[in-house]
């Protein structure tokens, strides 16, 4: 299975309907600054970022724990799945919950100030903020650890809902439109994220009754915020996105913080008052 090529054919079949239902370019919203930060934090992590990791795993493995190589490897399909699950797609949560803090805010200040919402913003991001993510740095040792086989599909699955979540298509629509799909439509949003609970947390105006931006920090799977407190369901959506009276920077800033500082505090009254609510 070749799980790069079908992520990408996924995230370019997002972008290909986006483009046709013409919710991708989003000229009125977006501006070159936008275009620098997605194109050049895409590209890091696809091609630099996390194949370097599962390298740097492995060589650390080698070097340090070369007896545990494919230790795992007799592990059930499921329980690798679940190891998966624990030590990727949790940990993921409250690392995206910890950079909503005012200390490491800057490593994912580029992800929200995005004011649109579509596939072009899933990898947006301070390049730091993958450099340093906890939970690919443990993938790469449960590859490292035998887990190899499983991680392809468990990839393709994660990365689906994550694109599906961000999309401008808001799929999870239909579940809620038809009355034979309600039950079915309530299992999904509290247990994966979907297009309106994660734009929720991109939204702009707290006051609206739908921005959550102080949860909603799922990823994968949204039943981490029903467990630990912080879902926010409302199945509607924001009526503007990105972050309130958002401090102007430049795109070298969002993409390099803290190398290149921000002119002002990373956190200003209205960042900080939202986050706080």
């Amino acid at each position: 299975m070749n799980e790069k090529i079908i992520i990408m054919s996924i995230f370019v079949g997002f972008g290909l309907i986006e483009l046709v239902a013409g919710r991708f370019f989003n000229r009125d919203k977006s501006g070159k600054k936008d275009v620098y930060i997605e194109i050049i934090s895409t590209s890091m992590i696809l091609v630099v970022t996390v194949p370097s990791i599962l390298y740097l795993t492995e060589l650390i493995g080698q070097s340090i724990v070369p007896e545990l190589k494919n230790t795992l490897s007799n592990w059930s399909w499921p329980m690798m799945f679940i190891a998966f699950i624990l030590a990727d797609d949790l940990v993921q949560y409250w690392w995206h919950r910890a950079c909503h803090s005012p200390l490491l805010y800057g490593l994912h200040r580029a992800h929200h100030s995005a004011n649109y919402m579509s596939i072009r913003v899933v990898y947006r991001n301070n390049l730091f903020y993958y450099m340093i993510m906890p939970n690919l740095w443990l993938t790469g040792f449960l590859v490292y650890l035998g887990l190899f086989e499983v991680y392809p599909y468990y990839l393709v699955i994660k990365m689906s809902i994550i694109f599906g979540a961000h999309s401008s298509m808001s799929w999870d629509r239909l579940l809620h439109g038809k009355p034979w799909l309600t039950h079915i439509g309530w299992l999904v949003e509290r247990t994966i994220s979907t297009p309106s609970t994660h734009h929720a947390h991109h939204g702009m105006f707290i006051d609206d009754g739908v921005t959550h931006y102080k949860g909603n920090y799922g990823n994968m799977l949204f039943i981490w915020d029903m467990i630990f407190g912080t879902a926010h369901i409302t199945r509607k959506y924001p009526r503007a996105y990105g972050i309130e009276n958002l401090p102007e920077s430049t795109w070298q800033q969002d993409l390099f913080w803290p190398v290149v500082r921000q002119t002002s505090n990373s956190i200003e009254p209205a960042e900080q008052k939202l986050m706080d609510k």
